[in-house]
């Protein structure tokens, strides 16, 4: 299977409302449709995860945020356009957009343009952003290869993407937009 077929694949198993396995920055992810909820039910229930902690959602370009930055200040969208693409979440106030797996039970919705070529195209291909959490039951540590995510959720997952991690040597530092303030390092 080529790589392009490989990742429409992947696609094709979003849309159904599938949760997938993908490379990210610095460690393998677990990525679903953000506006299916049993997709996103699926991957609470797989990652044993709390529902009020959210998730991150990963887009290609800013623009793929639009819905979701609808209404904020444009110094606000200055601040998020110098930052992006990269390894930079940013805790965005959540303008209703967002469904409440993602959101949790904040008031505000974590969003990051990736930098990772394979994130950006499964992104592009899917037509939107993407749930992006780390491939691990909560509280363990994070799956670091396409083997590890299949022992950990084989058959759970609808499919695991081609690729290989980004090379950062740590999640994205998570921002808070309004306030500046460092909430992971």
């Amino acid at each position: 299977m080529t790589a392009t077929t490989e990742l429409q694949h992947v696609v094709r198993a979003l849309h159904k409302g599938c949760v997938v396995g993908c490379p990210t920055e610095a460690v393998w992810g677990l990525s679903c449709d953000p506006d299916n909820e049993q997709a996103l039910t699926q991957l609470m229930r797989l990652k044993e995860r709390d529902p009020a902690k959210g998730v991150i959602l990963v887009a290609a370009s800013m623009q793929q945020f639009g819905p979701w930055l609808s209404g904020l200040a444009l110094e606000l969208h200055a601040r998020l356009a110098t930052s992006w693409p990269g390894p930079n979440t940013w805790l965005v106030p959540d303008n209703g957009r967002s469904h409440a797996l993602v959101r949790g039970a904040h008031r505000s919705v974590a969003l990051r343009v990736t930098d990772h070529p394979l994130m950006a195209a499964l992104c592009e291909a899917f037509g939107g952003p993407l749930v992006s959490t780390s491939a691990n039951r909560s509280s363990e540590p994070p799956a670091m290869s396409a083997e590890e995510v299949e022992r950990l959720f084989g058959d759970d997952l609808g499919a695991i993407a081609p690729g290989e991690l980004g090379g950062q040597a740590r999640p994205s530092t998570i921002r808070d937009l309004l306030t500046g303030k460092v909430l992971r390092a």
